[in-house]
C-alpha cells in the first residue's frame, strides 16, 4: 500500500512538474509575442491576425488571441466529430492563459520606446528567441498543446499531408488573413512586415537548439 501511495505521489509530482513547464513556456512565449508588436516590424505569423484585428476592434490582443483559438477549437471538433478528444477542451484555459499573459507582456513593455530601426531589430530578435523557448517548453512539457497546433494536428489526420507541410500552409493561411483583413479595415499593410518572415524562418530554429534542453528539464 505503501508503495502504490509513494507512485501515487511521485505520478502526481510529474504531472504537476510537466505543467509547470508548460506555463512556463506560455509565459515566455507571450511576451515574445509582446516584443514582437513592441518591435513593431510585423508579428510571428500565429499572432498576425490577433494583432491586426486588435487594431480595428476594441479587442487587445491578448483577447483576440482567445477568440482565434477558440474558433480553432471549434474546427477541430468539426473536423474530427466523434474522433475529437473531449480532454483536448483543455487547450481553452490555455488559450485564456496565454492571452492574458501576452497582454500582460504588452503592458510590461509599455513603457519602452524604439526611437531607432536596429533598436526595433533588436526588439524583434528578442521576440523571436522568446517564442521558441516557449514553444520548445510547451512541446516538452506533453500535456497539451496550443489550439494551433491542435488544429493543424487535426488537419493532418484527416488529410494525408504531412505536419511540417500542414503547418507551413496554416501559417501562410494565417498571414495572408491578416493581410486581407489589414487592408479591408485598415486600408494598408500592417502587422507582415520583414519580423513576420524572420519568425516564421527563425522560430523553427530555435525551437530545435532549446528543445533538448527543456526535454532535460521535464525528465
Amino acid at each position: 500500500m505503501g508503495k502504490m501511495q509513494m507512485g501515487k505521489t511521485e505520478r502526481l509530482k510529474t504531472l504537476l512538474k510537466h505543467y509547470l513547464l508548460l506555463c512556463a513556456g506560455l509565459a515566455v512565449m507571450a511576451f515574445g509575442v509582446a516584443c514582437s508588436v513592441k518591435a513593431d516590424l510585423g508579428t510571428s505569423p500565429i499572432s498576425s491576425v490577433p494583432y491586426v484585428v486588435s487594431m480595428f476592434t476594441p479587442l487587445t490582443v491578448g483577447t483576440a488571441t482567445i477568440v482565434m483559438h477558440c474558433v480553432f477549437i471549434a474546427l477541430q471538433i468539426l473536423i474530427l466529430r466523434k474522433n475529437y478528444d473531449p480532454v483536448q477542451l483543455l487547450q481553452l484555459p490555455v488559450a485564456v492563459l496565454f492571452g492574458g499573459l501576452t497582454d500582460l507582456g504588452i503592458w510590461v513593455l509599455g513603457g519602452i520606446t524604439c526611437t531607432a530601426y536596429w533598436q526595433q531589430v533588436i526588439l524583434c530578435m528578442a521576440g523571436i528567441v522568446l517564442v521558441g523557448i516557449g514553444v520548445s517548453a510547451e512541446v516538452a512539457a506533453g500535456v497539451v498543446t496550443l489550439a494551433g497546433e491542435g488544429l493543424v494536428l487535426a488537419l493532418c489526420r484527416v488529410l494525408p499531408v504531412k505536419f511540417g507541410n500542414m503547418k507551413i500552409a496554416f501559417d501562410v493561411t494565417l498571414v495572408l488573413t491578416a493581410c486581407v483583413l489589414s487592408f479591408l479595415f485598415l486600408g494598408s499593410l500592417h502587422g507582415v512586415r520583414e519580423g513576420t518572415v524572420a519568425a516564421a524562418l527563425c522560430v523553427g530554429l530555435v525551437t530545435k537548439l532549446i528543445k533538448r534542453l527543456a526535454e532535460k528539464v521535464r525528465a
